[in-house]
């Protein structure tokens, strides 16, 4: 699970260029949107995409549920190996 949230981390720097952004910087149980790392509704549908494409997963807007899969690093991580397994 180490391994998927480093990748996720990775994943989101890269997707969305943030250029002083470490791995390190992003804490596992943090919120990546508002007051965690700033992100905004652009980026949250940027980085849907980035994950689809990497993880291979299918996440809907209309979901109440992906809001909370997006709450953290963590609860990503839950929700793809959960779509993996």
């Amino acid at each position: 699970m180490d391994e998927l949230k480093q990748e996720i981390k990775e994943l989101i720097i890269s997707s969305l260029e943030l250029e002083d952004v470490k791995p390190e910087d992003i804490k596992d149980d943090a919120p990546i949107f508002g007051t965690g790392l700033g992100l905004d509704s652009i980026d949250a549908l940027e980085l849907g995409v980035a994950i689809k494409r990497k993880f291979g997963v299918k996440l809907s807007a209309e979901n109440e549920d992906s809001k909370k899969h997006f709450a953290s690093v963590n609860a990503l991580a839950e929700f793809i190996s959960a779509e993996k397994a």
